[in-house]
């Protein structure tokens, strides 16, 4: 009788406890230790320094429209993402106040080495940030991955020589290993002394350096061919800089084949990729 008093009083416990303190089942959080980098709030960009956030860790039933509605562009733009890139188990930056940054940029207003030209590009390696110039004055900007670690994209001035609209790699394909990896409205800027090419081109953005050297911006026209998602495109990064920089208004009709250039904007690449912490 004694041992069956003591069961039923531990079982009335036990449930108790899960009754009364449901944290003690709540959602899981972010892996301190971080083995896969999933972390983006551990990746430094010195223009935040200023601009108070948070860490956001996304739950299986979470997306960028859910969380921030209409506002979803500025926070990927914060954490230089793409919607296809937030996924359970990561950690973003989310800011306090949402709308004091809808028009953020790490670039700065004015840039007095493109004040003369007429079309000037600078790719900050720190920020991970793509500024368009014009006399020296920023037209627009948006985030950029660049060369990861060992393939870090090349640092200093050079000039646009080359445009495809359709271009795909020659060496990488994509995730499902079924075609080449696409590098939509592709601007070449760059060919090494090992007769590697470096382009501006559409890309995945997975909120950190990602490429083996080219320098990609978002673009969800890409995505949706190539994946199917997002359903309906609205970041076209790619093409944006694409047509101011060498589209049919600079030059003649773009026949979307590889075309060689005389006189291409100015590529200035600064900085070194952003610490992780």
């Amino acid at each position: 009788m004694f041992r069956k008093l003591l069961f039923f009083s531990l079982v009335v416990l036990v449930a108790g406890v899960v009754c009364y303190k449901p944290s003690a089942t709540s959602d899981p959080g972010a892996n301190p230790d971080d083995p896969a980098r999933e972390d983006l709030t551990k990746i430094h960009y010195p223009s935040l320094d200023k601009i108070p956030w948070r860490g956001r860790f996304i739950r299986p039933q979470d997306t960028l429209e859910s969380l921030y509605g209409n506002d979803w562009p500025t926070v990927a733009r914060f954490n230089r993402i793409d919607r296809r890139h937030v996924y359970p188990g990561m950690t973003i930056k989310e800011p306090l106040d949402v709308a004091s940054v809808k028009a953020y940029t790490p670039m700065p207003a004015k840039y007095p080495p493109a004040k003369g030209h007429r079309k000037y590009i600078v790719i900050d390696l720190g920020e991970q940030w793509l500024g368009a110039y014009e006399f020296g004055k920023l037209k627009f900007s948006m985030p950029a991955a660049s060369g990861t670690k060992g393939h870090e994209t090349p640092t200093g001035l050079f000039r646009v020589d080359a445009r495809h609209r359709n271009h795909t790699s020659s060496l990488y394909k994509t995730e499902d290993d079924t075609a080449q990896y696409p590098m939509d409205n592709a601007i070449r800027f760059h060919i090494g002394p090992d007769n590697i090419s470096y382009w501006i081109h559409a890309r995945d953005l997975p909120g950190k350096p990602a490429s083996h050297g080219c320098v990609g911006l978002a673009d969800e026209g890409m995505q949706n061919r190539v994946y199917g998602i997002p359903e309906e495109p609205l970041v076209l990064d790619s093409e944006k800089l694409y047509e101011w920089a060498v589209g049919e208004n600079e030059y003649e009709d773009d026949t979307g084949e590889a075309e060689e250039l005389e006189d291409g904007p100015v590529v200035e690449v600064i900085g070194a990729n952003p610490e992780y912490r």
